[in-house]
């Protein structure tokens, strides 16, 4: 028999779903226009993390220019910039040397730019935010769109119940999600966000799009000993590393950069497009980290936190629409990212100002269709956000061909803005690159030594993250077909997702006797980082949000 759920229900004008910098500058900028017009606007800002911050995790090396349009004073308002790039150092890593480029490629030159804690620095906006006025909910998780009758409209979100049992039955503590209703909804919950994914076959929202990629990236905050930084007093405060352990044939690679009190945030990104079922990001994060270049850098230090986190990459191309009847895109959430700069924040918020600006226009004509929206795509093609994109449009496909190919596809685009020799390039989804492993072949598992403080493990690394989760809920990682783990992915694959996964949320229990594999779930080691929803060969694996207020706990990354 089901139970019948009274919820309550809010309205506002506009909600935004995500708490990252795109969620954020959107909020900053409504609550900005509706003291300029005299007009008030009922913003709400729900972010699934128990605060504000708590889940915002990037390199970060952030462009001021959209910061600057949004608070023009917002170094005397306290903004937490950890420090400021004096000079780029670009380095190809072969297995046992660093060779400094003589060029840093122009989207790379970061002088001028900040670099900062992405935790710190979205907690700063969020109190710039409550003080302007917007309804705040940290701790809670959007867990369903609401549509209109006619199934095409979001009208709002559903957040999650909580107290719920391990089968999902209520607890005393139970209580139901509350449906929050708005005319307008703001999607920004960053890469591969889990309520956009089940709009975008109703909606469309990627019809004619090539494939969204993505990147893992894994990062750490060093505390190194007083005064023993590398950087001290260089001319030289950010650091990009290629080759090495990757190779060349697969995207990725590392960055190293000051940080304030002795600290630096070092960290590795391995793009998901990889060919080797028996590649570990993590483990080539710390093969990066235990290179005598990286290693003298981070001698003596200690990691006092760590985290992971998927980056969409796919560039212009794979961008969804960005408005629909009642709703918008912004942020990584949209695709927004520049490649070939190795950054997204600025260009995320200024996706989040020019949303804004045009949700005001249409609560102001009481049209809030697509076509009331489109004021957002419009202003996006005119803005020096589509610029920056559109020059790296074809930039991830280029880094995914092999050998000489990627270098003659990135020259090509170098010189001609973008267009290169073909122009789409073509683009094959994360989930199809993975090569079965050949028959009775051989098997190589790496496996890094750990120190305990400056080489950790994955369970380490969790617990530096922070993360939480309830042990009695409902997982909120499902595997549909158990059965396609032990009959198709572990025969052809070796189970890849106890290798991709950053947290060892998946665990592989063989029967000896039979052969058959079974994955064990432990999703309270969960980063939410999305990998497993992206790079399971066979779409076996689907990302949920937990309860409100759990997962990672950042502060400094």
């Amino acid at each position: 028999m089901l139970m019948t759920i009274e919820r309550e229900s809010i309205q506002f004008d506009v909600l935004i779903v995500g708490g990252g910098p795109a969620g954020l500058s959107c909020a900053v900028r409504l609550m900005q226009l509706a003291r300029e017009k005299g007009r008030p606007i009922e913003v709400a800002l729900i972010e699934k993390g128990a605060e504000i911050g708590a889940h915002a995790i990037s390199g970060a090396v952030l462009k001021p220019n959209a910061l600057a349009e949004l608070l023009p004073d917002h170094m005397e308002k306290g903004c937490p910039v950890e420090s400021v790039v004096r000079g780029d150092a670009l380095y190809c890593l072969t297995a046992h040397k660093a060779i400094a480029l003589p060029l840093t490629p122009r989207p790379m030159r970061n002088e001028g730019c900040y670099i900062i804690s992405l935790s710190r620095f979205t907690r700063w906006m969020g109190h710039l935010a409550e003080e302007l006025g917007v309804n705040l909910f940290p701790g809670f998780a959007g867990k369903e769109v609401l549509y209109a009758e006619d199934g095409r409209s979001v009208t709002g979100v559903r957040t999650g119940d909580k107290g719920l049992g391990k089968d999902g039955s209520p607890k005393s503590n139970f209580e139901p999600g509350i449906d929050l209703l708005a005319k307008v909804t703001v999607f920004a919950e960053g890469a591969r966000g889990s309520l956009v994914k089940t709009m975008a076959g109703r909606l469309g929202l990627y019809e004619e799009c090539l494939p969204a990629v993505y990147e893992t990236g894994i990062k750490e905050v060093i505390q190194l000993p007083a005064g023993s930084s590398c950087f001290n007093g260089s001319t030289v405060n950010d650091m990009h590393l290629m080759g090495y352990p990757l190779g060349l044939d697969t995207p990725g690679g590392g960055f190293i950069y000051e940080m304030s009190e002795d600290r630096i945030g070092i960290g590795y990104l391995t793009a998901l497009c990889y060919e080797d079922a028996m590649l570990d990001p993590y483990d080539m994060f710390m093969r990066f980290k235990r290179h005598a270049f990286v290693a003298d850098i981070i001698k003596g230090g200690k990691v006092i936190e760590q985290g992971a986190r998927t980056v969409a990459t796919g560039g212009y191309y794979s961008m969804p629409k960005l408005a629909v009847n009642g709703a918008v895109l912004v942020g990584g959430e949209a695709e927004i990212h520049n490649g070939p700069a190795i950054k997204g924040i600025h260009v995320g918020m200024k996706s989040g100002l020019l949303a804004a600006e045009a949700i005001v226009q249409a609560l102001d004509a009481d049209d809030v269709s697509a076509s009331g929206l489109a004021a957002y795509p419009q202003a996006f093609e005119q803005s020096w956000v589509k610029t920056e994109l559109w020059e790296g449009r074809n930039f991830a496909q280029a880094l995914a061909k092999k050998g000489l190919a990627k270098f003659f596809h990135l020259g090509a685009q170098y010189f001609s803005r973008g267009r290169g020799f073909k122009d789409p390039l073509d683009m094959e989804a994360d989930a199809d690159t993975l090569k079965p492993l050949r028959p009775n072949g051989r098997i190589e598992e790496t496996k890094s030594h750990y120190d305990g403080e400056l080489y950790v493990d994955k369970l380490t690394g969790v617990y530096l993250s922070k993360t939480m989760h309830r042990e009695d809920q409902p997982s909120h990682l499902i595997i549909p077909e158990p059965d396609v783990c032990s009959s198709r992915c572990y025969p052809q694959f070796r189970s890849p997702c106890t290798r991709f996964c950053p947290g060892n949320v998946y665990e592989l229990e063989l029967d000896q006797l039979s052969g058959k594999a079974r994955i064990k779930l432990n999703p309270s080691n969960c980063f939410h980082c999305k990998t497993c929803d992206i790079k399971d060969p066979f779409g076996n694996i689907v990302w949920t949000c937990p309860e409100g207020g759990e997962g990672p706990g950042y502060t400094m990354v």
